[in-house]
Formats: C-alpha cells, sequence, structure tokens
C-alpha cells in the first residue's frame, strides 16, 4: 500500500520489522512540484520499540493483517503463559517478552484477554482494563486508619506490589488499573 494511504492503527513491515502506526504527520513542500511527505511513528510489535519513518507519498508500505482473538489464561509452561482461544480453544504460548508488564495481570478465569497475531503467530497480549488481585502480604489494619488517606505497600497474588490504603487487609481482593497499576478499589 502507498504511504499516502496508511491510516492509523495499521500493522506494517518495514526493514523484516512489524510495526503499529501511532501516528501519522503529513507535510507539504511549499514550492510547487515538491513531493508531500509523511512522517510515521511506529511501535514494533512485539517489544514496542519507537521507530520514525518517513516516506515520500507514493513510496510502498506492506501491510500485515493483525488479527484480534479474544482468549483465557489457562496456566504456565516454564516461563511461557498458555492462553486458549475462547472460540475454538486454540493454545498460544506467549513468551515474557511478548507479554511483557501484563504479566503482572495475568490470573485464571478473567475474561477480557486479547492474543493479536499476525501469520498466526501470538505477537502482543492485550489486558481488561482493570483486574481484581488478592492481598497476599501487607502490614495489618492500623486502628483508627480509615478515616485517612494513606497508604501502605501490599503484595498481590501475580507478585506485583502497589499501594493501597491502610484498611485493606490481608486475603482481600482488589481491583488495580492495568493502565496505571494503581488501587482502583475493593473488589
Amino acid at each position: 500500500m502507498k504511504a499516502s494511504e496508511v491510516k492509523k492503527g495499521n500493522v506494517v513491515e518495514h526493514g523484516d520489522t512489524v510495526y503499529q502506526v501511532r501516528d501519522i504527520e503529513r507535510s507539504a513542500p511549499t514550492a510547487r512540484g515538491g513531493n508531500v511527505t509523511f512522517r510515521f511513528t511506529l511501535y514494533s510489535i512485539p517489544g514496542g520499540r519507537k521507530f520514525d519513518l518517513s516516506l515520500r507519498a507514493d513510496d510502498e508500505l506492506k501491510e500485515m493483517e493483525l488479527v484480534r482473538r479474544a482468549a483465557n489464561f489457562s496456566y504456565k509452561d516454564g516461563d511461557a503463559f498458555v492462553f486458549l482461544d475462547a472460540e475454538d480453544y486454540t493454545p498460544y504460548a506467549l513468551d515474557p517478552d511478548v507479554v511483557g508488564d501484563n504479566a503482572a495481570y495475568i490470573i485464571e478465569g478473567v475474561e477480557g484477554y486479547y492474543i493479536q497475531l499476525i501469520e498466526d503467530a501470538p505477537v502482543a497480549l492485550l489486558v481488561p482494563s482493570s483486574v481484581a488481585l488478592t492481598v497476599v502480604d501487607t502490614a495489618p489494619e492500623l486502628k483508627g486508619a480509615s478515616a485517612t488517606k494513606r497508604t501502605k505497600p501490599a503484595r498481590l497474588d501475580t507478585g506485583l506490589e502497589i499501594q493501597v490504603p491502610e484498611y485493606i487487609t490481608t486475603g482481600e481482593k482488589v481491583w488495580v488499573n492495568t493502565l496505571t497499576g494503581e488501587f482502583a478499589g475493593r473488589a
């Protein structure tokens, strides 16, 4: 496809790397007959490394098809996270580099995970905007603490550590915002 036809969100291949287009800047020179150029802000899939690419309007970029499949976490196989396709139960083994920081939000029995595939290979994991995790270790509740806004560290069942209000106790389930990694209420 021509550079002038690329839209935000498209997935393209450039130099043997697959990227998702996050931003496009069009610049038209003032002189007549000058070439329009497009500056693309790309992020590699997997890995999310930023890459800036400038192309003329007629330059070609190879578009890749990115497929999104709903999936449920099943089990860990060594370091890999194995998800099963929600429709046909195809197993997808995701390496830690594909999962990245989302590893802290992977738990069984939760809906809303999506695997992104390119040519049937899993390249990215999308997690729900919030997940309920169990507090496995935090300091005991302090008497009279509920009126204050102070927080304390808590370790959750996936190994994630977050700040929680002082009234939260070990064993409680809490909502965690997966975009910010912050406490979002009791579950």
